[in-house]
């Protein structure tokens, strides 16, 4: 697929000075196969990987004046929420349960017109009175590619909200 992406954009991999990937939140198999494969390319074509948080890709993919509660389903009554207005961070990433999570928007923009954005953002639509929802699945390449060039370099290492639902026998 990424051979594909390379050739329609008319690119060879050696055109490639640097990467960026988001780190989480999310689940643990997609961090991993997404993590281990950019850092791999990144490692053969001898270029920096930078890591952007999840949350704030996805806020980016959302073009409003409005805050902006990003949202991402973490299973069991709990989400992955990060908080933005004029587009920086202003708490976040954090996993919280849904109760959690609707007391800190309505703390936060109490009277203020909100956008809840991302995969989650269905989970928190009553959570706010004036929230408007923009669902979208994934963050769009273009902003991750965006926030790692106007962020400081942030090495692409995975971030865990919460413990694995594996665990090993016995321990």
């Amino acid at each position: 697929m990424v051979q594909s992406v390379m050739r329609s954009a008319g690119l060879a991999f050696t055109d490639l000075t640097s990467l960026a990937v988001t780190v989480g939140p999310g689940s643990f198999t997609g961090l991993r196969v997404g993590l281990a494969f950019a850092e791999g390319l990144a490692l053969a074509l001898d270029v920096r990987c930078a890591g952007v948080d999840t949350l704030t890709a996805m806020a980016a993919k959302v073009a409003t004046k409005t805050p902006i509660a990003a949202v991402i389903d973490a299973g069991r009554g709990r989400v992955y929420l990060g908080l933005y207005q004029s587009g920086a961070q202003i708490v976040g990433p954090r996993s919280l349960s849904l109760e959690s999570a609707t007391r800190l928007i309505n703390d936060t923009f109490p009277a203020a017109a909100l956008t809840l954005a991302g995969p989650g953002a269905h989970l928190l639509s009553e959570a706010h009175p004036f929230a408007v929802t923009a669902v979208s699945d994934y963050p769009d390449p273009r902003d991750v590619l965006k926030l790692a060039a106007a962020s400081p370099f942030i090495p692409a290492r995975p971030l865990y909200l919460r413990e694995p639902d594996a665990k090993v026998k016995g321990a």
